[in-house]
């Protein structure tokens, strides 16, 4: 295995593999049935996680993106057009719930969610929730709340300046984290938004959004990564979109995860074909096992 930690010295491999005396140590020619991609010069790490990443999950119903968090560099991909825009459902709601508070100084209200009578996925209810708690559960009934007045016109900004496609002109309400087809960009640009979200975090409510992101990864729709990775702390967040694969199924999961958690090295974007974001994110822990210590 490859560890994740003392990814300094891995980088500074990577150095001494871009130097003409050593221009043989780079990744091997993909074969034909290996669908992931390194650049040429790619570090040691990548080289290895890639392959891990290869061997040991094989699907194509999995696909990924693996970052570098400093760089925002791709280290290891297997996704089919990962820079066409695509539906990612909930992943969207910490940049809606940012364009909300830039209009209402950022001051979140309390929610009750009474499931699916509020329009949530969790039919019992998630209860009193407050920004923090609904991006760790996912609840759609808070950010069903949140959107209720909010236009394409007051979202689009902060979509374009965290690097996402923006919303269709005529997208309001629930569709503006999610909910629905209408607002799609591409994975790529997405991971990346995840990465500047965490760079971002003394500036307002970004707190609270990726302190929703650790709850979620401890015991919220992603706990599945710390039950994988119990001694690693992670930021995570969870999806459920419509599938965009040739053979479709009900809707596909999606996770995205930063580790550590107080200082981000990598960051992992998974979809899984046909499973909710829950599973999704178990995917991705495991993953992330294979090339920790």
């Amino acid at each position: 295995m490859v560890a994740i930690r003392p990814i300094a010295l891995l980088l500074a491999l990577a150095l001494l593999s871009l130097s003409p005396s050593s221009s043989s140590a780079v990744a091997p020619a993909a074969q034909p049935e290996d669908n992931l991609t390194h650049s040429p010069g790619t570090s040691l790490f990548a080289q290895s996680a890639a392959e891990a990443f290869n061997r040991d999950f094989p699907s194509r119903d999995i696909s990924f993106l693996l970052l570098d968090a400093s760089t925002g560099s791709v280290l290891a991909e297997r996704w089919d057009h990962s820079e066409i825009p695509i539906s990612m459902g909930s992943l969207l709601k910490p940049f809606t719930a940012l364009a909300y508070g830039e209009q209402h100084e950022f001051q979140y209200p309390v929610h009750i969610c009474r499931g699916a009578a509020t329009g949530c996925w969790l039919a019992r209810g998630h209860g009193r929730m407050n920004l923090t708690s609904a991006i760790a559960q996912s609840c759609n009934s808070y950010f069903r709340m949140l959107t209720a007045d909010l236009k394409s016109s007051d979202v689009a900004p902060t979509a374009v300046r965290f690097g996402l496609d923006p919303p269709p002109h005529n997208a309001a309400g629930a569709e503006l984290v999610g909910l629905g087809n209408g607002w799609r960009t591409s994975p790529l640009r997405m991971a990346r938004a995840y990465l500047e979200l965490a760079r971002d975090r003394d500036q307002p409510a970004v707190t609270q959004i990726l302190e929703g992101m650790a709850e979620s990864a401890r015991y919220g729709t992603a706990a599945r990564v710390h039950q994988a990775l119990p001694s690693l702390d992670a930021l995570a967040k969870t999806g459920t979109a419509a599938c965009t694969h040739v053979h479709p199924s009900p809707g596909d999961g999606f996770a995205v995860v930063l580790t550590p958690a107080d200082h981000p090295q990598l960051l992992l974007l998974v979809r899984v074909h046909g499973v909710p974001g829950s599973h999704a994110a178990q995917t991705a822990a495991e993953m992330l096992h294979r090339i920790e210590d």
